[in-house]
């Protein structure tokens, strides 16, 4: 019962990287307030969940109105809490030459303005000693192409979690990055792909990753709650969780 007593909040908990963090927090003893914006996936996690100390909310990012909310629904169902964990993100890989304003605004307003200020909005609320941890991606470290918009955002969060790290000293509060690689998610980090796009992001993430395979979620989660509750001498680093991608060859 590594986490008995700790509360957090996950948004983007209900698939993926956020749920498999939900599940070892608790599987640890944690209490979990986790979000999600598809009503399958919601769906799916509350009855996943029914019966554990795990509240489902369905918020969007993208909407002021929905962060707000959060607040209020994690003052109310958990009080104060010791970890944020903000994992929400939107991208699509396309050319510079088929990038749409709404693509764009779509891409920032979840990852970077949506991060920025569910951020402000739940900071009253956590713990000294406490932290936040921010998923970003290998991209926030390389440049591939195709990936111009959702390069950005990661890397706009990058920067504004190390500002953060720097802002919360006062109040005791770490906050951290995770960065994973390729990673085996429903999406894989990817939005709208076809099956055969699939196969074939499958296939290059082998090839490019020096382990030669895609992360499992369980994995990276192990990354965050080391960053959130072990990591108590470090703050505004970035951790990659990406097979050796970003730093050696392959």
């Amino acid at each position: 019962m590594k986490y008995a007593g700790k509360k957090a909040v996950v948004t983007g908990g209900t698939h993926g990287i956020g749920l498999a963090v939900v599940r070892a927090l608790l599987d640890g003893g944690a209490e979990v307030l986790l979000t999600g914006r598809n009503e399958t996936n919601i769906e799916a996690a509350r009855t996943e969940l029914a019966g554990l100390p795990a509240h489902v909310v369905r918020s969007d990012a993208a909407s002021m109105a929905d962060i707000d909310a959060l607040g209020a629904i994690t003052e109310e169902k958990l009080g104060r809490v010791d970890l944020v964990f903000v994992n929400v993100g939107y991208a699509e890989f396309v050319p510079i030459e088929n990038v749409t304003e709404e693509s764009f605004d779509r891409t920032f307003d979840i990852k970077v303005k949506g991060g920025f200020f569910t951020t402000q909005r739940l900071l009253p609320l956590v713990n000294e000693g406490g932290s936040f941890v921010f998923t970003t991606a290998v991209l926030d470290g390389l440049g591939y192409p195709q990936t111009s918009v959702a390069t950005g955002s990661v890397t706009a969060v990058r920067g504004m979690a190390k500002a953060f790290a720097a802002e919360f000293l006062p109040r005791g509060i770490r906050v951290n990055v995770v960065s994973p690689g390729f990673t085996q998610t429903p999406t894989m980090g990817i939005a709208g792909l076809t099956d055969e796009e699939k196969e074939a992001n499958q296939k290059a993430g082998e090839d490019l990753t020096p382990m030669s395979r895609h992360g499992d979620p369980e994995e990276i989660a192990a990354a965050v709650l080391y960053l959130a509750f072990d990591a108590t001498f470090s703050t505004g680093i970035v951790l990659e969780a990406d097979g050796g991608l970003g730093h050696i060859a392959a």
